[in-house]
């Protein structure tokens, strides 16, 4: 929960500083956060989300912001897609660092090593093994590509 309390700190600090751009991007997050909550009670978990979903949860938020922006790009708005894009930068302050392209393509054949994955249908296991591992570290959609040629070239 060492995630969650980095951000009603933040959201603290954006009130005490009066940056209410921050402040509305923040309040944004926890209301994510907040109705991922709910959902798990239903289910019956009482305790919330994890670290690993609220990290799943941000890196769905930055995915939708960076699609907004290029829309708005592409009609126009470049004032709107400015907007999306500093959300951006404030959502990325919570997510673990990016791993360079280096350190993907190594994960990527550790995992295969780690799963014994000797063709493409082996792929969804591979996938897991980096999702659980590196949530939030790595854009998902671009190693996919990378792990079924890795998988087909094997």
């Amino acid at each position: 929960m060492e995630l969650r309390t980095r951000i009603n700190t933040a959201m603290k600090q954006a009130m005490r500083d009066k940056a209410s751009d921050r402040l509305s991007t923040v309040r944004l997050i926890n209301a994510a956060i907040k109705d991922r909550d709910i959902a798990a009670r239903a289910d019956g978990n009482d305790d919330g989300v994890s670290d690993d979903e609220v990290l799943a949860i941000l890196g769905k938020m930055v995915k939708q912001r960076r699609e907004s922006a290029r829309t708005y790009e592409e009609g126009g708005r470049l004032d709107l897609a400015e907007r999306e894009l500093a959300e951006i930068d404030v959502i990325e302050e919570f997510l673990p660092k990016r791993l360079s392209d280096d350190e993907v393509a190594k994960a990527v054949d550790s995992a295969v090593a780690e799963v014994g994955a000797e063709s493409i249908r082996d792929m969804g296991r591979v996938m897991g093994v980096l999702k659980a591992k590196y949530t939030g570290q790595m854009d998902f959609g671009s190693v996919g590509p990378m792990v079924k040629d890795r998988l087909s070239n094997g």
